[in-house]
């Protein structure tokens, strides 16, 4: 039996765009992340399993968490790293690809809004093209060292999955989207979620956590069969 957490959590805040709500019959898996977030970028495999193999029994749903937003300050070494041990904490129990040498170079700032807002405004643009997307910039920051923080890399990086790149920046320099995004992190803390990956199940009853961290597939798939059919 899965927790069941308190409705009053989630209650519904004033959703827009994308972020959409589902009738209390339906099946949902939120799956709440970050794209520069390490252990969400292990669990990719994870949630592209659930995604292919459960697609006709519920639905499947973002919510950028919000790692880092607005960070201003260039990373210092010791930082670094902490962060790089993470990676390669990541890379040994996930087995996903990592590029170390060279990552987080000097002066780099890990602010993690940009990446977020990018991902709102390709599924504003494309919804299907939404989980895609948010691993074309995970692949990219983690394995060939891009910075996602840039406009014009993450533009690029539209034009990987078919979204034209004029009319990327257009959205995504938006105040729409902007607050589209701020409405990711806002329902992320609402639900009191600060870690990432967490995923959370919704059906008639009310929402379960199904997962805090990373879990592998093979933990994660016998609880979700035994939620579907409860």
């Amino acid at each position: 039996m899965l927790p069941v957490w308190h409705p009053a959590l989630f209650h519904q805040s004033n959703e827009t765009g994308w972020m959409k709500a589902h009738a209390m019959n339906e099946k949902t898996l939120w799956y709440l992340a970050d794209p520069m977030c390490s252990w969400c970028w292990g669990f990719a495999p994870v949630i592209e399993a659930i995604r292919q193999n459960y697609s006709d029994r519920l639905n499947v749903d973002l919510v950028l968490g919000g790692l880092r937003p607005g960070t201003r300050a260039p990373m210092e070494s010791t930082q670094r790293e902490e962060i790089l041990h993470h990676w390669q904490a990541v890379q040994r129990q996930t087995g996903q690809p990592f590029r170390f040498e060279g990552a987080l170079p000097q002066g780099f700032i890990y602010d993690t809004e940009p990446a977020s807002r990018a991902v709102v405004a390709v599924s504003a643009i494309n919804p299907e093209t939404t989980f895609p997307f948010f691993q074309a910039i995970q692949s990219a920051f983690y394995v060939e060292q891009a910075d996602v923080t840039r406009p014009d890399v993450l533009a690029l990086l539209a034009v990987s999955v078919g979204v034209d790149a004029q009319h990327f920046l257009q959205i995504f320099e938006s105040d729409a989207i902007k607050s589209q995004t701020l409405a990711n992190f806002h329902k992320a803390r609402l639900w009191g979620v600060h870690a990432f990956p967490t995923v959370i199940v919704q059906n008639e009853t009310g929402y379960s956590l199904l997962a805090r961290g990373y879990c592998p597939l093979g933990q994660l798939r016998p609880q979700l069969d035994a939620w579907l059919g409860t």
